[in-house]
């Protein structure tokens, strides 16, 4: 951007000067005609008149209107009136136009004088105005350039993603794997034990994470499903798992609120912000999911009271790598708003976000 304005900054530097220089060329070539009207009027002979008509009919570039002293117009050279249905008006605006271009030339006559009105010849328009014309090819070009960086950055953001993604879910199948086997053996030592029961859960809950990698970068399956179930056992799960004084609450405007969803993909992005939640209150506060349908979209409030967002933040809260914690790689809201959005022909946004008194992300999903 910085050689493109030097570019141009030194474009209209120079044809400014070439324009001015062409200005002064053409004010003579003016002043050459003035002196040829003048001479016919003197000439001794027809030869010689007939050579000063010849000069100055030659040169019809530029444009010019002549009057005389009162203002009537009694010549036109280089002006193109046909097809003008006011040619009155016309020449009248256009002396206008030339005067604030030039100062008239004045011929002075024995009998009289005549003032010589002249404008810009096509080519120094065209020069005066080439630097705006070469302003927006550079500027187009410039655009252009920023799409396709920006095409090509998320492009690139795409596969390390994906990439990134399939690498995890495929280096968590072995140890998952083993833990399972492991899980066996000691289910049949202790068949009843409670604390054998939500290991398993936690088992279950890694599969389920490698699952969800995995569907990173391919298609989801999609299908209809009653969304209140689904979250109020998101809920428990990790009320479980949350601090002694952390509250996890829900609450719908109805019993049935169905949605076209990926159940895995879904869930991953709920936990998320649940995850965020925990981590903004610091082990104390409340986390409060409402689930609310209209008659087109399903919404989704996530509330917490922790210590919210800056504003000047919040504009960046779902870039690649955006983390105010002091572990993790701020990916966590990217791939929700891509998983909402791509998937599921959602919105996310933070709804509202205050410092010290909490945050609240709304999802918005259409209705089933």
């Amino acid at each position: 951007m910085l050689t493109a304005i030097c570019i141009v900054g030194a474009s209209l530097f120079f044809t400014g000067r070439l324009a001015s220089r062409l200005a002064v060329e053409e004010r003579k070539r003016v002043a050459l005609f003035a002196e040829g009207v003048k001479y016919i009027a003197i000439a001794p002979n027809d030869e010689e008149i007939s050579l000063a008509t010849n000069i100055i009919t030659q040169d019809s570039t530029i444009p010019r209107i002549i009057t005389d002293e009162a203002g009537h117009i009694q010549d036109l050279k280089g002006l193109d009136t046909s097809g003008v249905k006011d040619v009155p008006g016309f020449l009248k605006k256009k002396m206008e136009e030339f005067r604030k271009q030039n100062p008239p030339i004045r011929v002075q006559f024995e009998f009289g004088s005549v003032l010589i009105y002249y404008g810009e010849s096509n080519l120094l328009t065209s020069l005066r105005y080439f630097p705006y014309a070469q302003l927006a090819i550079i500027a187009l070009f410039l655009v252009v350039v920023v799409i396709s960086i920006g095409t090509a950055h998320r492009s690139i953001q795409n596969q390390v993603w994906v990439g990134l993604s399939k690498e995890t879910a495929h280096q968590l199948g072995t140890p998952i794997s083993s833990i399972e086997g492991w899980m066996e053996i000691i289910r049949e030592e202790l068949p009843d034990n409670d604390y054998v029961a939500e290991m398993q859960k936690d088992v279950d809950r890694l599969k389920l994470v490698a699952d969800r990698f995995s569907k990173v970068g391919s298609e989801p399956k999609r299908q209809v499903e009653n969304l209140v179930p689904r979250l109020q056992e998101m809920v428990s799960y990790m009320q479980k798992r949350a601090p002694g004084k952390v509250r996890i609450s829900f609450a719908t405007n109805a019993d049935d609120v169905e949605a076209n969803v990926s159940g895995a993909l879904f869930d991953w992005v709920i936990e998320n912000l649940i995850r965020n939640a925990l981590d903004a209150m610091e082990g104390v506060g409340n986390i409060r999911i409402l689930l609310e349908e209209t008659d087109t979209t399903v919404l989704i409030d996530v509330s917490d009271t922790g210590k919210g967002i800056p504003k000047h933040q919040i504009a960046r809260v779902f870039q690649p790598g955006f983390t105010t914690k002091k572990r993790g790689w701020g990916l966590g809201l990217s791939l929700a708003r891509r998983i909402i959005e791509n998937y599921h022909d959602g919105t996310i946004a933070v709804k509202q976000s205050e410092v010290k008194k909490g945050t609240t992300f709304r999802i918005v999903l259409p209705k089933a």
